[in-house]
């Protein structure tokens, strides 16, 4: 009956474990590395291929360096009406215009750090803002250059011209934008409740959309004119949006009425703050891109300081892409822990497009939640998108500052190689197969693979080989080796629809390797180990021990197997044993493990300190633990041997064994002695002797009781027991006349226990 209510545990509350019993199941050591999602090819490298979101590869648009004006930054590129492309940036400030071929010339230039925003009016004339403590400069289309309007504000981050010529100069540190009409007169047109102003567009109706910081505004500010030629006021305003992050860094609208706003950086509410204005840079000592310490604007000394967000946001908190649609309801497109968005740009097929930092990566956003990164520059920044004649679109970056040229059409020949796998074991490879869409399992996408024994394939590994086919009856002819590799190389990308591949796997089998035994822990004597305890108290009565764990890496048994890959690999979970006290037994726990993940069994041996033959104990154990009833074995010193072999997972010939030896132990089961019993009564105390004898190690406690009272520890002669022989003396008073009766016993080390006792008797007092 107990054996079936173990088995009833078992089944209903240990469903989901893997108990340790031998599983035939894998019987061979064939497996799969397979790479099938985004977070798996954005390990690899990229040439000319885009990674999808949804785990796809693709050919990229066309990416090519165009210019390198040998700037620290470029903070934004504009066309003219001409199709010459202009890019501002610094430092110094400086505006240059290149040529097709992507050669610049400089027409403007000054002393601030940065020329921050440029526009163009329908005349060509360029407008400058500069940046910190900057002004608006105007270049006239015969370069005549003038100082157009001055802010008095420490920043200009982005200006903007109505279709009448007016200019909006977005500013901060007090989030005002100004207005300056084609004379040169400007004023204030909107103040709003932010630090900063920081990027401006106009929608579809010629509406003001200004983003802006800490809150991460998106504010709709109507335009309104008394006459044609007086400037512009503001009308009614409204908040359209207010995105969840602190800094609107881009705004942009497509030809449906769209609105799309990159803000950046975890937004800090502190109830009653003062507000906090950015500092100034250091020209002098400090690069651009830092900043020294802020201004508190209040009636209080600055108690505050905080890096000011010049030139680049400062703030933590990643980034998020929001679409507002004309009838104002807003959906979140794409979001990002790490990178930053600084600028967005449109395709000529209307797909979006993200600038990022820190790592300088263009993606474009393909709509219904999917995204690929597209290009990746040699800069750490994207800054700035302009489109370009026939489909091209120019990117500008900072740290370097360089632009770059993106399509039209996908890149020819675009390669991805995969990063490397380390099976962790001698391997070797077989067949290579992917799965993919228009025309990659026709030929128009073509894989390769090699392998070698060092982390970096650029090391003496083998060449390439290749081009293989689904079809390929024989596995790749890579030598085998640790480490391997794939590429794909994309031939065909003219088409409309470009081919991709979804995923690709690579059969490896990994030499077989000896089993290993780790540790080895016997037990303290009178301990029984089991699986499992089936009800409170384990067996019997018995109270549960703490069990001594052996060390090593297979003493984890959740741990995964070296080299086994988690898409084809389940880990086995093993129940930890229990241990109870039981006399006469002896248990032994072991760690283990298999760098092939084989199931294994295992044998216990044990031979006699002396002797030089093993004997079995036990075999064909699945589970890591033994324990057994030493009551049949003489006493004496012994030793065990844990035996391992790999043969349930491997055919006869290939199966592999290991061996450890444990530690010396002892097993004694014959109880101590009791010699010299005496009890001498004397007139009012009674004065007992003893004396304790063990073969098996030193005594470890004796006991006292009269008259079948409680037991009382005793010590002996020394105080210490730490010896095969100890004496005992002690005095017991203030019994009554009479017989009485004193029972002793001792304990050795292995819990063996014997007992005696003696009678004495006490005369009667003599009356007073």
């Amino acid at each position: 009956m107990m054996r079936r209510l173990d088995l009833v545990f078992l089944l209903v509350c240990l469903p989901a474990i893997a108990l340790s019993f031998p599983s035939f199941s894998r019987a061979e050591h064939t497996r799969q590395w397979r790479q099938t999602d985004f977070s798996d090819f954005q390990r690899g490298t990229a040439k000319g291929i885009a990674i999808r979101s949804d785990g796809k590869l693709l050919p990229a648009p066309k990416f090519d360096a165009f210019a390198d004006p040998n700037l620290a930054y470029l903070w934004e590129l504009r066309m003219d009406s001409q199709g010459h492309l202009f890019a501002a940036g610094g430092s110094d400030a400086k505006v240059l215009r290149f040529d097709d071929t992507g050669k610049a010339t400089t027409v403007f230039e000054s002393s601030e750090l940065a020329a921050q925003a440029i526009a163009f009016d329908s005349k060509d004339n360029l407008y400058v803002g500069t940046s910190p403590d900057g002004k608006v400069y105007k270049v006239a289309p015969g370069g005549q250059k003038s100082i157009f309007f001055d802010p008095k504000t420490k920043y200009i981050w982005a200006l903007a011209v109505d279709p009448q010529g007016s200019l909006f100069v977005a500013t901060g540190d007090k989030g005002q934008v100004f207005v300056v009409t084609p004379d040169g007169k400007g004023q204030a047109f909107y103040q709003s409740d932010e630090r900063h102003a920081r990027s401006l567009t106009f929608d579809s109706k010629g509406n003001l959309l200004i983003g802006t910081e800490p809150s991460g505004l998106i504010l709709r500010v109507e335009v309104q004119r008394k006459a044609p030629d007086t400037a512009p006021v503001a009308g009614a305003s409204f908040v359209i949006c207010e995105t969840n992050k602190s800094e609107v860094t881009s705004l942009i609208t497509d030809s449906s009425g769209n609105l799309y706003a990159a803000s950046v950086g975890e937004k800090i509410a502190i109830q009653g703050a003062p507000r906090v204005l950015p500092g100034l840079p250091v020209q002098s000592s400090v690069p651009i891109g830092n900043a020294q310490g802020a201004i508190v604007v209040q009636d209080q000394p600055v108690i505050s300081q905080q890096p000011a967000p010049y030139p680049f946001p400062t703030a933590s908190g990643g980034a998020e892409v929001v679409k507002i649609a004309p009838d104002g309801s807003p959906e979140t497109l794409w979001t990002s822990r790490d990178d930053l968005v600084y600028a967005l740009g449109l395709t000529p097929a209307g797909k979006l497009l993200l600038g990022t930092g820190d790592k300088g990566t263009i993606i474009e956003l393909e709509g219904d939640q999917i995204y690929s990164s597209v290009a990746k520059t040699a800069s750490a920044e994207v800054t700035s998108f302009v489109s370009g004649p026939g489909g091209k679109i120019f990117a500008a970056t900072a740290n370097a500052g360089k632009v770059f040229s993106l399509g039209p059409g996908y890149e020819p020949n675009g390669s991805f190689e995969s990063n490397t796998f380390d099976a962790k074991i001698f391997s070797r490879w077989g067949h290579l197969t992917w799965w993919g869409e228009n025309g990659a399992m026709q030929g128009k996408v073509a894989l390769y693979a090699r392998s070698g024994n060092t982390s970096n394939p650029d090391n003496n590994w083998s060449a390439w080989a290749g081009p293989y086919k689904t079809s390929d009856a024989d596995g790749i002819s890579c030598p085998p080796t640790r480490f391997v590799q794939w590429k794909a190389v994309f031939l065909d990308t003219n088409n409309a629809k470009p081919p991709t591949v979804s995923w690709v796997g690579l059969a490896y089998q990994p030499k077989n390797v000896a089993p290993v035994i780790d540790d080895v822990a016997v037990q303290d004597p009178g301990v029984r180990v089991v699986g499992y305890s089936a009800q409170p108290g384990g067996p019997g009565t018995s109270q549960p021990v703490q069990l001594r764990n052996p060390h090593g890496p297979g003493a984890n048994p959740s741990s995964s197997p070296a080299g086994a890959d988690s898409a084809s690999r389940t880990p086995k979970v093993e129940v930890p044993p229990q241990g109870y006290e039981e006399k006469g037994y002896q248990a032994v726990l072991w760690s283990a493990h298999d760098d092939n993940d084989d199931d294994l069994l295992y044998s216990v041996y044990y031979r006699g300190e002396g002797e030089t033959s093993w004997h079995l104990l036990k075999d064909k154990l699945a589970q890591k633990f033994y324990s057994w009833d030493t009551t049949s074995m003489p006493d004496g010193a012994y030793y065990l041997k844990i035996a391992v072999t790999d043969s349930p997972s491997n055919p006869p010939d290939q199966a592999l064994s290991t061996e450890h030896q444990s530690d010396r132990f002892e097993i004694a089961n014959t109880p101590p002695r009791i010699e010299d019993l005496r009890a001498d009564a004397g007139a009012a105390t009674v004065r007992v002797s003893f004396a304790g004898i063990s073969l098996a190690g030193a005594i470890a406690e004796a006991e006292y009781s009269v008259d079948a009272g409680d037991w009382q520890i005793v010590l002996p002669v020394g105080q210490l027991s730490d010896a095969p022989k100890e004496n005992y003396r002690f005095e017991i008073s203030g019994l009554a006349a009479g017989e009485h009766v004193v029972a002793v016993q001792v304990t050795d080390g292995f819990h063996n226990t014997t007992a005696s006792k003696v009678t004495f008797t006490l005369p009667a007092r003599p009356a007073k």
